[in-house]
């Protein structure tokens, strides 16, 4: 018992001394909690910095000045939280959140939506349900070639009534044109293509007409007939339904031979056989027989007097031909020029000439008024059937460039406007191409 007192004590003064220490610890620890705190507090009592201060009223200015506003030097809860506004507490319907109820969440059997009424089911026809329309087209323009053309040519020369190629070397055959130069068959002669110029607004089933132009001397068809002279152009811009026929005669030669066009019914072959053509190249075979009946328009420009005339008087067809157009091309056969306007006085007859061959065309003239046939020596009036028109043309309009410039721009252009508007010529202006186109 003795020993256990002492024991006893040892404890006691253990637990004291532990007690102590725990004790210790605890104010430690609560005096640095306390002090930062306590420095805080001593910190808010404090005034704010000045600088600060400064700054704070100069952004506050700034804002005040934005808004147009003053601010009260007392600042308050309402100043800072304005209350809030109706919209502000009550949403619209469509700023608001879907409102749903408790059925909606409840499962429900799938509701079959109604399906859109079909169109009926169309049963295919052998019969069009809707009339034809013809797709739009382009202006066509190409090279056809035609037995019937100028050329090859293998007969006589009615002038001289000897053989055309008059001149051999080996197997080669060419002809010795009237200055004497020699023409070979192979390179010259032997060119059978056609130009064709259908224009995109040419309707077969009105009134029309087929021009034939006979170009000149030196010329193929398309440097100088298409590009050059313009001449498929023309034909388009004047708005008439018309189409051109262009038969290559001596290729790039200063040679006016006829060819084929000096054969009675020359032109009449050339005729039907192009007919069979454009049916082919307008897309309907049908209208074959529109394009032989169609009447006609020969245009001679320079050497193309000759095959002009020849067709005139032997051609076949001169019944068919509703005019003659001579651009500085009265060169000679002025007998044949006017046997044809004294017998077809339904048609008309213009003749244009520079100074080159102003002799001939004023002889022309003297021998139709001897005839008491009317002659008129302007293009201003109207062109009527049984017109006759000799317009000479000043300095400065050269023989090269008549096709495009002659009494006016564009002649040929000129005339069909002027066709187009004489009802009793029968061709229709099917287009309106060029409202300031001439109507003289």
């Amino acid at each position: 018992m003795v020993g256990a007192v002492p024991k006893l004590r040892a404890d006691t003064r253990a637990d004291r001394t532990m007690s102590g220490a725990r004790g210790r610890v605890l104010r430690i620890g609560l005096i640095s909690a306390l002090v930062p705190m306590s420095l805080t507090l001593v910190q808010c009592g404090k005034a704010p910095n000045p600088a600060a201060l400064a700054a704070n009223s100069q952004a506050n200015v700034q804002v005040v000045a934005k808004t147009n506003t003053q601010v009260a030097s007392g600042d308050t809860f309402e100043d800072r939280f304005p209350a809030p506004q109706f919209r502000e507490r009550f949403p619209s319907a469509s700023e608001s959140f879907l409102q749903r109820q408790m059925s909606d969440f409840s499962p429900k059997r799938a509701v079959q939506q109604p399906q859109p009424e079909q169109a009926p089911y169309k049963v295919a026809s052998l019969e069009p349900q809707l009339p034809y329309k013809r797709p739009p087209r382009e202006d066509l323009t190409t090279l056809v070639s035609m037995k019937s053309s100028a050329f090859p040519y293998f007969g006589n020369n009615p002038a001289s009534d000897a053989p055309f190629l008059n001149i051999s070397k080996g197997d080669r055959r060419g002809h010795r044109s009237y200055s004497g130069r020699v023409y070979w068959q192979d390179e010259t002669y032997s060119d059978s293509r056609v130009l064709v110029h259908v224009p995109e607004h040419f309707d077969v089933r009105k009134p029309g007409v087929i021009v034939v132009f006979f170009h000149g001397n030196g010329a193929t068809l398309e440097r100088d007939v298409r590009d050059r002279q313009l001449v498929p152009k023309q034909i388009t811009d004047s708005g008439a339904n018309a189409i051109l026929l262009a038969p290559q005669m001596a290729v790039d030669a200063a040679d006016s031979s006829a060819g084929k066009f000096w054969q009675a019914g020359g032109l009449k072959r050339f005729m039907e056989e192009s007919a069979n053509h454009l049916a082919r190249l307008t897309g309907d075979p049908n209208c074959a027989r529109a394009f032989a009946n169609m009447p006609i328009v020969i245009v001679g420009y320079s050497g193309g007097f000759l095959p002009t005339a020849w067709s005139l008087e032997v051609g076949g067809i001169s019944d068919r031909v509703r005019g003659v157009v001579l651009l500085d091309a009265v060169y000679g056969e002025m007998d044949k020029f006017a046997s044809w306007i004294e017998s077809h006085r339904s048609g008309f007859f213009v003749s244009a000439y520079t100074r080159y061959t102003a002799r001939r065309d004023r002889e022309l003239m003297s021998m139709l008024r001897q005839k008491g046939i009317s002659v008129s020596e302007d293009m201003d009036g109207p062109l009527r059937p049984g017109s006759v028109v000799f317009v000479e043309t000043g300095e400065g309009i050269t023989h090269r460039d008549y096709v495009t410039r002659a009494w006016t721009r564009d002649p040929l252009k000129d005339v069909l406007v002027k066709m187009s508007a004489t009802p009793a010529l029968a061709l229709t202006r099917v287009a309106s191409t060029n409202p300031s186109a001439s109507g003289r």
